[in-house]
């Protein structure tokens, strides 16, 4: 996608279901383990809780997640898009430029985004 900003912005679900796709973004849920458990998660989605993704987003800590590259767009979501968004801020501290927040998982599943169970 051409003129993507280095802030967080709301990239569409559609789009973001498009890319994923094409293996073109990182998915991140940041909900909770009980959410994830009752209802899945979208497909191929890496799992950050929120609580967690300031020691996970960090590549100088030994929680990094090496799922996360700084040279691909991720895109975030939550139940709503409030914890996204939160999640969106702290990835960028870390030097993260692409992020985008989708809002919640029933975005995702409305735009044609496939779940998986966890």
């Amino acid at each position: 996608m051409m003129g993507r900003q280095a802030t967080a912005s709301r990239l569409t679900p559609q789009d973001a279901v498009a890319m994923a796709r094409e293996g073109q973004i990182t998915i991140v849920d940041v909900r909770d383990y009980n959410e994830l458990a009752m209802t899945g998660k979208a497909e191929g989605a890496v799992h950050i809780p929120l609580s967690v993704i300031q020691m996970q987003a960090n590549p100088s800590s030994p929680d990094f997640n090496k799922a996360l590259d700084r040279n691909k767009p991720i895109a975030v979501y939550c139940a709503s898009g409030a914890r996204s968004s939160m999640a969106t801020q702290v990835l960028q501290q870390y030097g993260f430029s692409d992020v985008h927040n989708i809002g919640g998982l029933g975005h995702w599943q409305m735009a044609g985004g496939a779940i998986e169970r966890a």
